[in-house]
């Protein structure tokens, strides 16, 4: 079993876990069990139940960002690449949930959810051909951020087989993003080339609504 193949059983037994008796009282070495992995390997690769969410999150990405592309309009690029993320969310929809309920009640963990937020949001940009560098980058991340957040709370109460209240927020959300990006004087990649003929990649920046954490 390769490490990737390793990291993403331990992950899915410990979201497992998760969604049957709530984040606070998961176990690694009780997930390693359940899932017939080898202990020693789950204490060297997963020391706490932190790294299991940054490796979780890194999972997320690497699955957006599959397939992510730097042609067509710049919210369908953002639209398709988060949506491909909330694709790995859902496959493991009540882990995530009873993370983000204990996020809720516990500030630390909050605040490292949203840290990993913030770090998967400069890498989702720049798969989708947009600077995250600089402070417009910042600015940048902190948009999509915002974006993710609005859309993750649509997640948690969309029931839909096809995600289609998430899909809908998220489409939602770029919109607003774009508005004020426009607004502020950020323009779009289209715009940009049209004015000055430099299709130099921008990403709207809108500033993140009040929201719960999220991955």
């Amino acid at each position: 079993m390769t490490d990737s193949e390793f990291d993403a059983a331990l992950v899915a037994a410990v979201f497992a876990q998760a969604g049957e008796r709530g984040w606070a009282r998961v176990s690694i070495v009780e997930a390693a069990r359940t899932a017939a992995l080898d202990l020693p390997r789950a204490r060297a690769r997963f020391p706490t139940k932190l790294h299991v969410l940054i490796r979780f999150g890194s999972i997320a990405d690497q699955a957006a960002l599959t397939g992510a592309t730097t042609e067509g309009p710049v919210k369908d690029r953002l639209f398709d690449i988060i949506m491909r993320r909330f694709d790995v969310l859902q496959a493991h929809r009540a882990g995530v949930t009873a993370v983000l309920d204990a996020a809720r009640f516990d500030p630390m963990l909050g605040l490292v959810l949203t840290r990993l937020s913030t770090r998967s949001m400069g890498w989702l940009l720049e798969g989708a051909g947009i600077p995250a560098g600089g402070l417009r980058g910042k600015l940048r991340v902190k948009g999509l951020l915002g974006v993710w957040l609005y859309a993750v709370r649509a997640w948690t109460q969309d029931d839909s087989p096809d995600l289609s209240s998430t899909m809908t927020a998220t489409d939602k959300a770029l919109d607003r993003a774009g508005m004020l990006a426009r607004y502020l004087g950020d323009k779009t990649p289209e715009e940009e080339e049209a004015s000055s003929g430099i299709g130099s990649d921008e990403m709207p920046f809108t500033a993140p609504p009040p929201a719960d954490p999220a991955f």
